[in-house]
């Protein structure tokens, strides 16, 4: 048996040149070939080519293909490739992905009186716009899927594979079964057909498994041609690159190369996989706060979540404490924040926007009954048709503080802050794990918590992390708050700090650095004599520590019953705003925004004069930066902007 690879890609490509219907795009510093669906046919040639001494199909052998997969829609399936015969709609051979699927479709006459057999490998998510490799390895009943060197998943059939299937008069299509319905809408980099060996071997001995090689065009290698003398080098290839306007969107592997435009700093960003590197900017300096808007609200605040919809707009959804009327949904227009929408909720503490895949959801943590003495906080879902937020599940939570939205190894979680029930505040916190299958959320752990305020979620490299801020266990808030790693599917404890009332934790990172800062609002022991002001006490900045692999203290900053700290920044500058709420003896306190400066750490720069502040949020749009706060004390929040050099 001759079992050199058969380069099912490198013979549709012409010598020098691209078939019609085929563009060369380069993503992620890989090449792949885009296919067009006009002219499916052109994407085609004769088996013949590759089965030149014999015109049977192996019975054993191995298919290896590397492709980027954008997002699929539901139902829709898409051919990688088929083996047709001539003057026959059925497919003798073929490749097909459906969402989370996929499908490897052949034809035996003598076992299935004529029918297609269609082996299934189910839940192969492949649809991130990163690149994949597969090999799939045939022999008899027995089929195997390795997904970027994975650990195979087998699948034995009843119909074995035929021994002896004619590709006498059959062609091979790329990316296509012949029609335009159906068409590969990715990108393919290699596609080999291995007779009589299992590629698994050859091909996982790679560094990197996603983009492993057996056999490429040259067209896609990564050299390009070399000048004849002093011809100008040209790429033979696209780039998908694009650029975003608007708020700072999310850099990672995925929007890798992509360029983002901010109008409001007049800057060009390129994202390097891991952060926004100033390409072009106007260098901004913080000069001073002005008030912008009084934004009247429904009651008092207790939170708020500044969001943009994609295609629709910013908005700020207010967690306000009485119903009626509930909470709002504010739309910015014009300049400012006007009503959108108003939701019944119930004594509401807080809001929290995420999306999955295509789907937007905004979660509200209820701390009170509703009207029928049923405890629950509420998700909600962006309906495109109505244009409004609708009531998607009810979960029931125990005066609930705050909702965390995060992602781990591509799957969506929801963790939320049990606050207390009836008098017992040592309760579990629950964190969610998102069932695709049922479109719900579902428990996937509980943690022990004590009359607990908040959640946050970070990543340091790898690894993923969650803190809860622990304010009362009933006799004390001088209580250790926690810091949790996931590690073997399951959050477990990382680290213990000791906090006092700690309302709030909040990650940020200053170059290299990452850090983490608690809000502390109040220090209480019924076993200890009362201090001077239980509310005048320190907040603390933690920098995380590589060495000894924890937090560790980097600064104490004097905070009025802190509940929030928020970190921004005005071109390179870095700033830290705290929520100052109560003295002891008043709501009208100052809060702080702090300035980095390097060796002294934070260094206050302005004061706010704020009521009974409970929650900041900082935000972009094309006019310039804001930043808005909520009062837990009055029905009026305000939208401050800051003035820049």
């Amino acid at each position: 048996t001759d079992l050199r690879p058969l380069d099912i890609l490198s013979e549709v490509v012409p010598a020098g040149g691209l078939a019609r219907g085929m563009r060369v795009f380069q993503v992620q510093g890989v090449r792949g070939f885009q296919l067009a669906a006009s002219r499916p046919r052109a994407l085609g040639f004769p088996a013949s080519r590759l089965f030149i001494h014999c015109d049977r199909f192996p019975e054993e052998f191995s298919i290896i293909v590397t492709l980027r997969v954008p997002s699929v829609p539901a139902k829709r399936n898409e051919y990688i490739f088929t083996l047709m015969g001539e003057e026959s709609p059925s497919v003798l051979v073929g490749l097909r992905y459906a969402p989370n699927k996929l499908h490897f479709l052949f034809w035996s006459q003598e076992h299935t009186d004529g029918w297609q057999t269609r082996v299934t490998f189910p839940n192969v998510s492949l649809s991130d716009n990163q690149w994949h490799t597969l090999i799939l390895a045939v022999s008899g009943q027995s089929f195997s899927l390795t997904v970027d060197c994975s650990v195979p998943k087998d699948v034995v059939v009843e119909t074995p594979f035929p021994a002896s299937l004619s590709v006498k008069r059959a062609s091979f299509y790329l990316g296509n079964r012949r029609r335009r319905k159906g068409v590969f809408t990715g990108l393919l980099r290699q596609l080999v057909l291995l007779p009589g060996a299992d590629a698994t071997p050859r091909i996982c001995t790679a560094m990197n498994f996603k983009v492993a090689t057996l056999s490429v065009p040259p067209i896609l290698q990564d050299l390009p041609a070399k000048p004849v003398s002093n011809e100008v080098l040209k790429s033979p290839y696209e780039t998908d690159t694009k650029v975003t306007l608007g708020s700072r969107p999310p850099c990672s592997k995925q929007e890798k190369a992509q360029f983002w435009f901010d109008a409001s700093r007049r800057g060009l960003y390129l994202c390097n996989g891991s952060a926004w590197i100033s390409m072009l900017e106007v260098k901004q300096k913080l000069d001073y706060v002005e008030e912008y808007q009084n934004l009247v609200t429904n009651s008092e605040t207790m939170g708020v979540e500044v969001f943009t919809i994609p295609k629709v707009g910013l908005f700020a959804a207010t967690a306000n404490r009485y119903t009626p009327p509930g909470s709002a949904i504010y739309k910015w227009t014009d300049g400012k924040f006007v009503p959108y929408q108003n939701i019944p909720t119930y004594q509401a503490q807080s809001w929290k926007y995420f999306t999955i895949g295509k789907k937007i959801f905004l979660a509200v943590a209820n701390f009170e009954q509703n009207d029928r003495g049923q405890e629950s906080s509420v998700i909600y879902k962006w309906s495109r048709r109505k244009e409004k937020f609708v009531a998607y599940q009810r979960i029931t939570t125990h005066s609930a503080r705050d909702w965390e939205a995060f992602v781990i190894e591509g799957e969506a979680f929801l963790a939320v802050v049990n606050h207390r029930e009836g008098n017992n505040h040592n309760i579990d916190s629950v964190i969610y794990r998102w069932n695709p299958k049922t479109g719900l959320f579902e428990t996937n752990q509980t943690i022990p918590t004590s009359g607990a305020y908040d959640w946050e979620f970070f990543t340091i490299g790898p690894y993923s992390f969650l803190a809860v801020a622990n304010t009362f266990n009933g006799t004390s808030t001088n209580i250790y708050s926690h810091i949790y790693i996931w590690l073997s599917g399951s959050f477990q404890l990382f680290q213990s700090i000791l906090t006092f009332g700690a309302a709030d934790w909040e990650v940020f990172r200053i170059g290299d650095r990452v850090f983490l800062a608690v809000a502390n609002s109040h220090s209480y022991d019924s076993g200890t004599p009362a201090p001077s002001n239980f509310y005048a006490i320190n907040s603390s900045i933690y920098e995380l520590n590589v060495t000894a692999q924890m937090f560790v203290k980097f600064q104490d900053l004097l905070t009025y019953s802190a509940l929030d700290w928020e970190f921004f920044s005005v071109g390179d500058d870095s700033f830290l705003v705290v929520a100052n709420s109560f003295d002891g003896f008043t709501f009208s306190v100052n809060s702080i925004i702090y300035r980095w400066q390097g060796y002294e750490g934070f260094v206050a720069a302005h004061h706010l004069p704020t009521v009974g502040c409970r929650d900041w949020e900082a935000f972009h749009t094309a006019e310039g930066s804001y930043l808005l706060y909520s009062s837990a004390k009055e029905p009026l929040s305000k939208v401050l902007k800051l003035k820049t050099t």
